[in-house]
């Protein structure tokens, strides 16, 4: 089982680069970073990992653009994986994004995972012109209209919500086809349509509830055609412990993200010679 680490990289953290190579020095698998463009002051929305609301950490407003970050990490580093750890897909127009999605793939030479997300800030969401109930299905249309434009021939699509686009010329284009494609959220038949639909696999955050939820979500992805030994499942943003990991490994899981602490370099540092015990 791989492990890979998610931090909050932001103007006050180490650096993309300094980050990027004492991973790869260390034998560390990947890199994935989350996405928030801004965090209105008026925020009325629940903070969903503080137990309950409460104040928001500082890093969210702070937070680096993914893909200029793990542009970066790429430059300097030869294996390691990089992804986002998610995107929120809505919030973005999908044929630029698409662009940029290929351009980090490419440049990589394979190495980015496409992390897909929902969000959970309506007010970041109404800014970038999200109607709040349909921000699952915008995401999905965002994902079906990218993949056309990765397609290896021009293809069309016509999509819901405005957004289509005519068959067209498009490189580079992500060198497997599409990248690897993991959807974040918590369990349920909602998610698990997203998932059998345009992804490889599952990230749940954290990792609860997999003995359960696992054989449902595999049981949908048979359901849908899917090949039964292709789904991924990679918890994310895991505090990690010898049991933890084992539990993991034994249901399947081809990787597990870390969480790293939104600090500055001797901080980070010090939580990667932490986990280094566990690779």
């Amino acid at each position: 089982m791989r492990i890979s680490t998610t931090i909050f990289l932001t103007d006050e953290t180490i650096s993309p680069v300094r980050l990027a190579r004492a991973l790869e020095e260390r034998g560390f698998a990947g890199l994935y970073l989350p996405e928030h463009t801004h965090i209105p002051v008026s925020r009325e929305s629940d903070y969903p990992f503080g137990g309950g609301g409460g104040e928001l950490p500082r890093e969210y407003a702070r937070t680096l653009d993914p893909f200029v970050a793990l542009g970066q990490a790429a430059a300097v580093t030869e294996r390691l994986l990089l992804g986002t750890g998610i995107t929120l897909v809505a919030e973005h127009d999908p044929i630029a994004l698409a662009k940029t999605i290929a351009t980090l793939d490419h440049l990589s030479g394979g190495r980015f995972t496409l992390g897909v997300g929902f969000g959970w800030n309506r007010e970041e969401a109404a800014d970038h012109g999200v109607d709040w109930p349909t921000r699952r299905e915008r995401t999905r249309d965002a994902v079906h209209l990218m993949r056309a434009l990765w397609s290896a021939e021009p293809t069309p699509y016509e999509g819901a919500f405005g957004r289509s686009v005519s068959a067209s010329d498009a490189w580079p284009k992500p060198p497997a086809g599409a990248p690897r494609t993991l959807v974040g959220g918590a369990a349920g038949p909602k998610l698990f349509s997203h998932i059998t639909d345009y992804a490889d696999g599952w990230m749940p955050i954290g990792g609860r509830g997999l003995s359960t939820n696992l054989p449902l979500l595999r049981e949908a992805w048979e359901a849908a055609g899917r090949t039964p030994d292709s789904l991924q499942v990679v918890p994310f943003g895991v505090h990690p412990n010898p049991g933890k990991l084992a539990h993991y490994a034994d249901l399947g899981c081809p990787e597990v993200v870390l969480q790293l602490p939104p600090g500055d370099e001797k901080e980070v540092l010090e939580a990667l010679d932490a986990y280094a015990r566990y690779l």
